[in-house]
């Protein structure tokens, strides 16, 4: 199986170094300096066994693309329509897609077979460019567990988790879904697939859709927001709407709130995502993480007071980052 993966900054360098050495015949796409740096030195891993280091394929060549049989795509999720078309006309028409990213996917209700089957979700994808190139039947759903961040380039720190839940939008059991599957196990991830990928997804979402965006608003880490006398109310708060839209759309999570709560009180002084791309500048996964939440909200009739007020916020944070605030 010949494996590429798209975006390859902390998770898709951590997941595609796991990969390469492991044996597989796996390339990495990425830019700038850290790209460089993997071409130059490889891929350098720090986490609780020590320090290691893999040499997977590097380039910024979308064209080694084409022989790709899965190509995995580790962008943040508001990068993706960007890239859409350009990945669309460069990948082999039969190459599986999976998109890696946090939050609620574009692809939600494709395959959804509920009351809002084909819905298209507009924070996500306003004018249908992700269902036009990344039609439902290439796409493998996923859910990424561990959380890595990119120390220097070409280094990374993998800071916990080693789930990589893989399942089909239908819930269908596949041999394409267990073959990859089998070789992400086989790299050490703890990989298995589900006939409930969309459980799984809200099982995650409720800590991020409330850690993510308080820690970019505070500046505080998982650890900080879990047990702060004022935050902690406010944290829990958010994750019981986002329950209650989850158990709307007919979703049970996994986990309780307060389970969540525990398991990120757990993981410690960790900076979350969205926390590490305000303090380098990027712009941040906001309709992803919330506001796909609040537009599920809004369909499904529901009151959302806690999540809308931190959307708000977080959506000014973002366009102040991004030089629009107005």
């Amino acid at each position: 199986m010949k494996l590429a993966v798209v975006g390859a900054g902390a998770t898709g360098g951590y997941v595609g170094a796991l990969l390469a050495r492991a044996g597989e015949d796996v390339t990495l796409v990425a830019r700038g300096p850290h790209l460089a740096a993997m071409q130059a030195h490889g891929v350098r891993v720090h986490d609780r066994g020590g320090e290691w280091r893999a040499a997977p394929r590097c380039t910024d060549d979308w064209s080694t693309l084409g022989d790709a049989d899965v190509c995995i795509l580790t962008l943040k999720a508001h990068a993706i329509p960007g890239i859409a078309p350009r990945l669309r006309d460069c990948l082999n028409p039969a190459a599986v897609i999976v998109p890696a990213q946090n939050g609620i996917p574009w692809w939600y209700f494709q395959k959804h077979g509920g009351h809002f089957e084909g819905r298209r979700l507009q924070c996500l994808d306003p004018d249908g460019t992700l269902s036009a190139c990344l039609p439902a039947e290439r796409l493998l759903g996923c859910v990424v567990w561990p959380a890595t961040r990119l120390t220097a380039p070409g280094v990374i720190e993998h800071v916990e988790g080693n789930r990589f839940t893989l399942g089909e939008l239908d819930g269908e059991r596949t041999e394409r879904a267990s073959a990859l599957a089998a070789v992400l196990t086989r790299a050490g991830l703890k990989s298995r697939v589900s006939r409930r990928i969309r459980s799984e997804i809200w099982t995650k979402l409720l800590g991020n859709v409330a850690m993510n965006p308080l820690s970019a608003l505070t500046r505080a880490t998982l650890i900080a927001i879990a047990t702060d006398t004022h935050v902690r109310p406010v944290t829990r708060a958010m994750m019981l709407e986002a329950a209650a839209v989850a158990q709307s759309l007919g979703i049970e999570p996994d986990i309780s709130v307060d389970q969540r709560l525990a398991g990120a009180e757990g993981v410690g002084a960790h900076r979350s995502s969205m926390l590490q791309d305000v303090e380098s500048g990027r712009p941040l996964e906001v309709e992803a993480l919330i506001g796909a939440v609040v537009e599920l909200g809004e369909l499904l009739g529901l009151d959302l007071p806690h999540l809308r007020t931190v959307y708000a916020c977080v959506s000014l944070l973002d366009r102040t980052l991004r030089g629009t605030p107005a």
